[in-house]
C-alpha cells in the first residue's frame, strides 16, 4: 500500500471511528478519542505536552474524552495533517505558523525574518493579548476551519548545510536550502543569497542525503532529533526566524462539543503552552550537546546585521500590510 493511500485509509478510519462515538449534535456525555498528530518523534516537547493535555482531559472527564497521539509523521506531513484536521478526520494537530501562514494571511506577520529580538520577546507575545488575538484570527477565519488552542515554543531557526561553514552572508551564496512552503520564506532565502526550495518536512532528511538540497533551516532539536545532523554537519546560528508553533483543533468536531468540554480543552491547552516551554528549554540544550558530540561544526554569528540588511526586500514586499501589528509586537517590552 502506498503511503498516501495508507494515509487516506487511516484518515477515513479515524473519521468513522470518531463518528461512531461522537456524532454531530451528540450529547455532552458521549465518549470520544481524539486523534492528535505531530511530525516530531516521541519525547519531543510538543508531543509530550500534547500527551499530558490528553491525560488531564481524560482524568477530568473520567475517561469520556481522551487523546491518542500519533507522532513521527504517522498521519503525514504538516500540510496533509492540516487538511485532515480541517475535515475532521484528525481532531488535533501541532503545526508550524509557517505552514499556517498561507491559510490565514494575518498570521504571516510572525513569519517575517528577524521580527523578534530574541525568543524571550516571542514568548511575551505568545503569552499576552497579541498572542490571543492572533490565535483568535485563525479560529475566526473561514479559510481555516480550525480552532487555534495555544502556542508552542519552537526556539530560533538557523541555517545548516552539507557543504561548508557559513560565517558570513557571502557563504550562503548559491546553496540550495529547504524552507517551509510559504512564499515569505522562499523570498527570504533568495534575498540571503541562497536558493529557497519549498519542501515538506518529511522529505528533508532524504533530500539532504541525496544532495537534492544543500541544507535547511530549523531549530536545534529538529536538526538533531530528525537526524538531519548526520547529513549536514555545518550549523550557523543565524537565528533569522523565530516562528512558534500552535495546537489546532478541527472546528467541525469542536462544534459538536459542549461549552464545558470546550472550556476544559482550552484550559489544559493553556497549561500545555507553558509546560511545553519548560520541556523545550531542556530539549534544546540536549540537542546542542548531542550535535557537538557528533562532530557538528557550530558557528556563532556575532554580527547579524548583514543578514538583517539582506532581507530588507522581504520587509518591503510583505511588511506594509502588517505594519500596525509589527509595531505592536516590536513595542512589547
Amino acid at each position: 500500500m502506498q503511503r498516501r493511500d495508507f494515509m487516506k485509509f487511516g484518515a477515513g478510519f479515524g473519521a468513522a471511528g470518531l463518528a461512531g462515538t461522537l456524532p454531530f449534535g451528540a450529547a455532552a456525555q458521549t465518549k470520544a478519542v481524539f486523534k492528535a498528530s505531530d511530525v516530531q518523534p516521541p519525547g519531543y516537547p510538543t508531543v509530550a505536552a500534547t500527551e499530558n493535555l490528553g491525560k488531564k482531559l481524560s482524568e477530568a472527564t473520567q475517561g469520556r474524552l481522551s487523546i491518542q497521539m500519533y507522532p513521527s509523521m504517522q498521519l503525514g506531513g504538516e500540510k496533509e495533517t492540516i487538511e485532515q484536521t480541517q475535515i475532521g478526520a484528525i481532531q488535533m494537530s501541532r503545526v508550524s505558523v509557517g505552514t499556517m501562514g498561507p491559510i490565514v494571511d494575518d498570521i504571516n506577520v510572525i513569519n517575517m525574518p528577524f521580527l523578534f529580538k530574541n525568543t524571550a520577546h516571542a514568548n511575551k507575545m505568545m503569552d499576552g493579548p497579541i498572542g490571543q488575538e492572533l490565535l483568535d484570527k485563525i479560529t475566526a477565519s473561514p479559510n481555516a476551519n480550525l480552532v487555534a488552542l495555544c502556542w508552542m515554543d519552537s526556539g530560533a531557526r538557523s541555517l545548516y548545510n552539507t557543504k561548508h561553514p557559513i560565517k558570513t552572508i557571502e557563504d550562503v551564496k548559491g546553496l540550495k536550502f529547504r524552507v517551509i512552503g510559504n512564499p515569505i520564506f522562499v523570498d527570504m532565502m533568495n534575498a540571503l543569497g541562497g536558493n529557497g526550495v519549498a519542501m515538506g518536512y518529511d522529505q528533508v532528511f532524504s533530500a539532504l542525503q541525496t544532495g537534492v538540497i544543500d541544507g535547511a533551516e530549523n531549530n536545534m532539536p529538529s536538526y538533531v532529533f530528525s537526524n538531519h545532523y548526520t547529513a549536514a554537519k555545518h550549523v550557523s546560528l543565524t537565528e533569522h526566524l523565530i516562528i512558534p508553533e500552535m495546537l489546532v483543533f478541527s472546528k467541525r468536531v469542536w462544534n459538536t462539543l459542549s461549552a464545558d468540554d470546550q472550556g476544559l480543552i482550552k484550559k489544559f491547552a493553556r497549561e500545555a503552552q507553558l509546560e511545553e516551554r519548560v520541556f523545550w528549554n531542556e530539549y534544546e540544550q540536549k540537542a546542542l550537546e548531542k550535535a557537538k558530540a557528533a562532530g557538528s561544526q557550530i558557528v556563532e554569528i556575532a554580527d547579524k546585521t548583514p543578514f538583517q540588511n539582506a532581507v530588507k526586500p522581504v520587509w518591503d514586499k510583505y511588511g506594509p500590510k502588517y505594519q500596525d501589528m509589527i509595531k505592536r509586537i516590536q513595542a512589547i517590552a
